[in-house]
């Protein structure tokens, strides 16, 4: 038990340090892997390399890189240009047109990449006179949503995690809970804070209220907004071509707009464009069909297929895009895997589950664990969190009682959730893209909001999902 316990420790630790140091945490927990493998275990060099998950290495390479050449074509700006131009005159409808289109943002591979809508968001809730919480909240809720698709981050490394270890749990199930829970969410944002926009007529009258010193160009005067990033709106569309963003706690961070080699400039779509939005319809009506007759997409295959296509059609966006495949959270998530699976062959992992049947109840140990992903994700790495809990919950699963399917489902949602607390990249970017008179106001509401959804999330997702699988 010794061993188990030491193994545990340096797990734990190289976490911490990790966090704390700023350094990449899958580096460490290679090297505590091999660490840990060679010198408390019997495994060999062979062995321990085995453990790296190569299947989600393809998965996110080939989602990542056939999604960098959507935005380095210029075709998803081009969209959130569309999108921002066909916006109703409901000022209520704003920050819903945002969650919908950041949403879509954020499930082509990184969730992160939604945070291009973040300065954009606070300018129009500027111009628009919408809360700059309301907004802020609608952008992260929705980066969260749409991060549990099929075809995103978080959604990948939680189904992706729960099948390797022979759950089953559907990518598109995890994904519809996902979307419920926050919406949800949102709606109870809309009641906090935008109940007076339901009492407008349009945003033309809301704009002249609260837009004073407002350029005749339809600009509002703003230039810059945040640290780093500027977003420009006009005549009720917005660019988000200049926007650079990242997450210095995961590394996370994919697309950087200042560098695409397009042009965003009003006109009409180009055959690349429209040849990329054709094949982001094709990778989901491939992915849906093949599931619908039971076959088991591959869907970074699918996206390197796609994404060779466009590479023929376009050499250039195609050998730009290469750097941007998301190679850090590659190693962040099969560093973190590689260390449990050693942790699995010693029996560290058996020793928690020990453990969590020695709470007596598995629900009260799944509130628990639920409540310790919130908790550290609101601090430190979402992904790093769902790549380290999915597979230490395996023990309670395996114990009997709870289903695997809710509890998977319930811990990756519980540990996304507390992301609009400022200590995490997503909060500390809407009170950054804020004006300076609001940033004390916001960071006091997302301290509130994010740290009671530590509490919150647990008992909506146990009570709501895993309950009723457990009765059912």
């Amino acid at each position: 038990m010794l061993v188990q316990i030491i193994a545990l420790l340096i797990f734990v630790a190289l976490f911490a340090v990790g966090a704390i140091r700023g350094v990449q945490i899958g580096v460490l927990m290679l090297v505590g892997a091999a660490g840990t493998g060679l010198f408390l275990t019997d495994m060999t060099v062979d062995d321990i390399i085995g453990e790296f998950p190569l299947s989600i290495m393809i998965l996110l390479a080939g989602v990542t890189y056939f999604f960098a050449i959507a935005q380095e074509n210029g075709t998803v700006d081009k969209i959130i240009d569309w999108a921002l131009e066909k916006v109703g005159s409901s000022a209520v409808l704003l920050p819903a047109v945002f969650f919908v289109i950041t949403a879509c943002i954020a499930a082509m591979g990184a969730p992160l990449a939604g945070l291009v809508m973040m300065p954009v968001g606070m300018q129009v809730a500027r111009k628009y006179g919408v809360d700059y919480a309301l907004m802020g909240l609608a952008i992260c809720f929705a980066i969260g949503a749409g991060g549990f698709a099929p075809t995103s981050l978080y959604g990948i490394v939680t189904y992706s995690t729960a099948h390797d270890a022979g759950i089953d749990l559907s990518p598109f199930l995890l994904f519809g809970i996902a979307i419920g829970v926050y919406l949800v969410m949102l709606a109870v944002a809309y009641f906090m804070f935008g109940r007076n926009l339901f009492g407008r007529k349009s945003v033309v009258a809301a704009a002249g209220s609260a837009s004073a010193g407002s350029h005749a160009d339809g600009t509002n005067g703003l230039g810059t907004t945040g640290e780093g990033a500027d977003a420009t709106i006009s005549r009720g569309s917005a660019s988000a071509t200049e926007v650079a963003f990242g997450e210095d706690d995961e590394d996370e961070a994919l697309f950087d707009s200042s560098s695409s080699s397009a042009s965003t400039e009003s006109g009409p779509f180009s055959f690349v464009q429209i040849l990329t939005v054709v094949l982001m319809a094709g990778l989901i009506g491939s992915v849906v069909v093949l599931a619908a007759i039971g076959k088991e997409p591959d869907i970074g295959l699918l996206c390197f297929f796609f994404g060779a296509v466009l590479s023929l059609a376009d050499p250039k966006t195609g050998k730009a895009a290469l750097p941007k495949i998301d190679w850090s959270t590659v190693l962040l998530v099969g560093g973190i895997i590689t260390f449990v699976g050693v942790l699995q062959n010693m029996g560290a992992v058996d020793l928690l589950g020990e453990g969590a049947e020695a709470i007596g109840s598995p629900l009260v140990a799944a509130f628990v664990l639920c409540i310790v992903g919130g908790l550290v994700s609101a601090f430190a790495s979402t992904t790093g969190i769902l790549a380290a809990l999915v597979p230490l919950a395996l023990p309670l699963i395996a114990a009997g009682g709870v289903p695997g399917w809710a509890l998977i489902a319930a811990l990756g949602v519980c540990s996304a959730v507390v992301d609009v607390s400022p200590f995490s990249t997503l909060g500390a970017t809407v009170v950054a893209t804020a004006p300076g008179d609001h940033k004390a106001r916001l960071t006091r509401i997302l301290v509130k909001f994010g740290m009671s959804m530590v509490i919150i999330g647990p008992i909506v997702l146990v009570g709501g999902l895993v309950v009723p699988a457990m009765i059912f």
